[in-house]
């Protein structure tokens, strides 16, 4: 444990509030391991069972995670406000951050010039009793998803705020602590921890290129998953994007289980660059999701779901007794954004300069003997057999990447390498540096 922190306690509500508050302050990070249960008992002069006790209400809390022999550890995105720097992870000085995954600020929209002329034609203020989903913004959201293919005739449409904000509110809605939900494997890590901090399992869906395999999406059904997410392209971490013939495949295993709930996620719709090849309409109860953030920047906290009547209203219904809707400016804001040509070349060469990145360093490192994979978006996944030795390698090179650890449930190991930061002459060193740091150590040859 950290030796500027102390435990203290007596019962179990005590002891997880002690080490809840070392997390608030900062003094507990992610990753830090926490005492072993006999050793914190010694300690604190309480039973073993006494510390079990509040271990367990910290993990069905999701603020730790237990990972066999790492022991107990906390979790990269607690539910737990802190420090604003113990929020990300920690990135040397001086150091290269391809760990974030956010897009290239340098080729998000200039906002300025579309919130200036809001201004002028914005109508009086809205009331709490005329605010919610704009019907201009619904109208456009139809066609616009309607021609990427999302069954959207019959459809239901609303808007929250952001990808994360819409699945917790479909997952809580649906779903009580204790039940299952299928994630691709790896797959995005700040879904793995709401899922944590909203007590329900993850049942992991092994992946290809061409997205999750149908086989396993069955399995994790049939072990118990109420729920599934699935990412249609530009998969976090892998890059994957679900082709034509691995969705009629994944649509025909989720016909014989159309009970589950079924989360489509296109978070980086225009940025994508391929095709969109979607699943929604393959169970009864489904939603597509599709956020403004990659594209237009991550402070345009806006997504467009649509789905079946019952999972809209339900989510609707949530919203309306608690954030009420998302801030009818921002919807305008996206509203002009979607409508100006200008604004759609600049995605469109936006998503080229992210293939271009991704796809050099990709053949780059391929051509070194790296296994790399990222078909679409701004992510590269890069298998590692000894993923602490390259990630420590890499940051003394002066690289931070994101360790596999936080999108793998049983994944093998690997790294992400976030593309947005990395200019032409970087991919090359990179590439070397990548290479250098999976090639395995020289243990030597007996009696030489």
């Amino acid at each position: 444990m950290p030796e500027q922190y102390q435990v203290s306690g007596s019962t179990a509500a005590s002891i997880s509030g002690s080490i809840e508050a070392g997390v608030r302050s900062g003094d507990w990070v992610w990753g830090d391991a926490l005492p072993s249960i006999r050793v914190l008992a010694d300690q604190l002069h309480v039973s073993p069972a006494t510390v079990s006790k509040a271990y367990q209400e910290l993990r069905q809390r999701g603020i730790v995670e237990t990972s066999g022999r790492r022991g107990t550890r906390i979790r990269h995105r607690p539910p737990v406000a802190g420090p604003r720097s113990a929020m990300r992870l920690p990135v040397p000085p001086g150091a290269l951050d391809l760990s974030s995954g956010d897009p290239d600020v340098r080729l998000l929209p200039a906002l300025g010039r579309h919130l200036g002329a809001m201004s002028e034609v914005v109508g009086p203020p809205l009331g709490y009793a005329d605010a919610g989903a704009m019907p201009q913004l619904i109208d456009v959201a139809r066609s616009r998803l309607e021609a990427d293919g999302v069954p959207v005739e019959d459809a239901s449409i609303t808007v929250t705020n952001g990808t994360l904000d819409a699945i917790e509110r479909l997952l809580t809605t649906h779903l009580r602590p204790g039940d299952a939900v299928a994630v691709e494997d790896p797959g995005w890590a700040n879904l793995l921890d709401l899922l944590a901090a909203l007590g329900l399992t993850a049942i992991p869906v092994l992946m290809d290129d061409e997205g999750p395999l149908p086989d396993s999406l069955s399995s994790a059904i049939e072990a118990g998953a109420r729920a599934a997410v699935i990412t249609a392209r530009a998969q976090n971490p892998t890059g994957a994007a679900v082709t034509a013939e691995r969705a009629a495949a994944l649509r025909e295993a989720l016909s014989r289980h159309s009970e589950v709930l079924l989360i489509e996620d296109d978070h980086a719709a225009e940025l994508s660059g391929v095709p969109l090849h979607c699943l929604s309409g393959a169970t009864s109860s489904w939603v597509f999701v599709r956020s403004a953030s990659k594209p237009f920047g991550p402070d345009l906290r806006v997504a467009v779901l649509a789905g079946d009547e019952a999972t809209i209203a339900r989510v609707a219904g949530r919203m309306r007794i608690g954030t009420g809707w998302v801030s009818t400016v921002l919807q305008q804001l996206l509203l002009r954004l979607w409508q100006d040509p200008a604004v759609a070349e600049q995605i469109t060469e936006a998503g080229r300069s992210y293939d271009h990145r991704r796809g050099e360093l990709r053949e780059a490192l391929r051509s070194r003997g790296v296994e790399a994979h990222g078909q679409t978006g701004i992510n590269l996944w890069v298998r590692a057999a000894d993923e602490t030795r390259m990630i420590t390698a890499l940051r003394d090179a002066g690289y931070a990447v994101a360790p596999g650890s936080l999108f793998r449930v049983e994944a093998p190991p690997g790294v992400r390498i976030t593309v947005s930061p990395l200019d032409e002459e970087a991919i090359e060193p990179l590439a070397e540096t990548v290479a250098a740091a999976a090639r395995p150590l020289d243990v030597g040859v007996p009696g030489r």
